[in-house]
């Protein structure tokens, strides 16, 4: 049998600005390993998905504009 864990200190909120700029700085491979330990304490893996997803969408649809507009 598992000891029972103790309640958690609510940490801060997580914010869909942080969770942007966070994966913004993953699509470049740049990111300081202070600034990610704090991006993992705060962002939720949930929020992380959603704005991934949204991002891949926003690229798509800006190399779909680039095609179209050169050719």
């Amino acid at each position: 049998m598992s000891a029972p864990q103790p309640p958690r200190a609510p940490g801060p909120s997580p914010s869909l600005w942080r969770t942007v700029r966070a994966v913004a700085w993953s699509i470049f491979g740049v990111r300081r390993g202070r600034e990610y330990q704090k991006d993992m304490e705060r962002i939720t893996p949930l929020h992380v998905i959603a704005v991934g997803l949204a991002a891949i969408f926003v690229l798509v649809l800006g190399l779909i504009a680039l095609v179209k507009l050169v050719v």
